[in-house]
């Protein structure tokens, strides 16, 4: 088990410490279910209330926030308590799980395939014709990646996941469980005779960039033609869909349950709400914003946040619903 004095915790963060405490930390938890060898944390006023009766030894607190230590306790003040946080779960991490043999004797690797230098292959995995993985690829256990797709270097692949065929992704991403990556676009027409459905061939591919996180149970279809493309630095929620030949530009983060019809452009650092909806060839410009439960079906610019149903400028649907509450209580 990893223990940690409060001297060496701040040495990590350099934050303010104010006060001192002789328990040594063995791990993180939030503040009312923390005990004496906890590190907790406080992000904003609404919870400064709940350090009192914390049984944690320490707490990382915003600058603005006032608390008093209180006996063998201590705080350290940081200038962003999430950062902050996120570098003390990184030392109380698990371990991943272990392989025992680099490449299991039920994985099904195709002999044109070329496997960088430390990979690792779990049971079931299939690996189709000229692959291309990178150096330090893991694919955990029933991962499928199928013919001519090329995977970079210390990406992660979790069990259940597709990849099929032709698709091009980045270095250093995660693939949670039960990811599809390439499946085809949702693309029909009415037959000619009006009596059903033609199912419109999508062979175009994906292409995924460095450093993206997708959740698990989440889609990116295939291209009718070209590429659904994901660029570099994008988190994607669980249970996310991107429909074909939308395009992600940089750092883009989209939440839980939401989804872009096809053909939909976003631009650099564009945050979705979670189950927000995007109407199909639209274009969400870069640094733009939309609140959860959103439906957008036009153009939103840059830099703007837009909400609701149909989305439009977050103040002036804030305005309306606060003039719809008023008008249900005075008829």
């Amino acid at each position: 088990m990893s223990s940690y004095t409060i001297t060496e915790i701040n040495a990590l963060l350099q934050g303010e410490l104010i006060g001192y405490t002789s328990h040594n930390i063995e791990g993180a938890e939030e503040i009312k279910k923390a005990n004496q060898n906890h590190i907790t944390f406080i992000g904003c006023n609404k919870y400064a209330k709940f350090w009192k009766d914390s049984e944690a030894a320490v707490t990382l607190v915003h600058t603005n926030i006032n608390i008093e230590p209180g006996e063998n306790r201590a705080f350290i003040k940081v200038k962003n308590v999430d950062l902050a946080m996120a570098k003390i779960l990184e030392l109380f991490q698990p371990s991943t799980p272990v392989f025992d043999v680099d490449i299991h004797a039920t994985a099904v690797v195709h002999e044109t395939a070329i496997l960088g230098k430390g990979c690792k292959i779990g049971a079931n995995c299939y690996v189709g014709k000229d692959v291309e993985l990178g150096d330090h690829v893991i694919l955990y256990p029933n991962v499928c990646v199928f013919d001519e797709t090329i995977i970079g270097a210390h990406t992660v692949v979790w069990s259940g996941t597709c990849i099929r065929e032709r698709c091009i992704i980045g270095s250093h991403c995660i693939f949670h469980t039960n990811v599809s990556i390439g499946a085809d676009g949702f693309g029909y027409r009415p037959s000619e005779d009006g009596r059903g459905l033609t199912k419109i061939p999508q062979i175009g591919n994906v292409i995924i960039g460095h450093y993206v996180e997708i959740g698990a149970n989440s889609c990116v279809d295939r291209a009718k033609f070209s590429a659904t493309i994901i660029g570099d630095g994008c988190k994607i929620d669980n249970l996310v869909q991107i429909a074909h030949n939308s395009i992600m530009g940089r750092s883009c983060i989209m939440a839980g349950h939401s989804g872009l019809a096809g053909s939909v452009t976003l631009g650099d650092g564009v945050i979705i709400g979670g189950s927000a909806s995007i109407k199909d060839h639209t274009t969400i410009h870069s640094g733009a914003k939309v609140g959860a439960g959103s439906g957008v079906i036009g153009d939103v610019e840059a830099g703007k946040t837009v909400l609701g149903y149909p989305a439009q400028d977050a103040r002036d649907m804030l305005k309306q619903w606060v003039a719809i509450r008023r008008f249900m209580k005075n008829s």
